[in-house]
């Protein structure tokens, strides 16, 4: 005859599932909140030079609203100004995302990552965000006072 064991703790499959995936889990959240906070920190540090640059061309704006230049005109122009920095990022930053894919392939193997997806996201979320953060410097460009612009210096 078997003696009886006892039991001490039952647990179900995907309770041990679950434990069983906790480091990966953890590596998941903390890769999504450091992404987040670099998108955070991109989307100031356009801000930062959006605001310094409209500050910079205060006289330049003033004069091209005194010439006729609408308010469209100018929000137009400092969203255009945040496309060129955006997509001159991309240009450097597409092609090193791609070779640190190559790079990282090599390192672990079978790494079975599908590049386009992540990359045209990251695209375009980036481009949103320095859109969304260049919003209040256009804003504040579109409301110079032409007049005090040009007693500005």
């Amino acid at each position: 005859m078997v003696p009886n064991v006892p039991i001490f703790r039952i647990v179900t499959l995907n309770a041990q599932i679950d434990a069983s995936i906790v480091p990966e889990r953890l590596t998941a959240m903390l890769s999504g909140f450091f992404a987040a906070l670099g998108a955070l920190l991109a989307g100031i540090g356009i801000y930062g030079l959006l605001a310094y640059t409209v500050a910079r061309r205060t006289n330049e704006i003033g004069i091209r609203m005194a010439l006729g230049a609408t308010t469209a005109n100018v929000r137009r122009m400092v969203f255009g100004d945040t496309l060129a920095v955006v997509l001159a990022g991309l240009f450097v930053g597409i092609p090193l995302a791609i070779s640190g894919r190559f790079l990282a392939s090599r390192l672990v193997q079978d790494l079975a990552v599908n590049m386009a997806i992540p990359i045209a996201s990251g695209a375009i979320i980036l481009v949103l965000g320095a859109l969304t953060a260049s919003y209040v410097p256009a804003r504040r460009a579109a409301l110079v006072d032409p007049m005090q612009a040009l007693r500005h210096e």
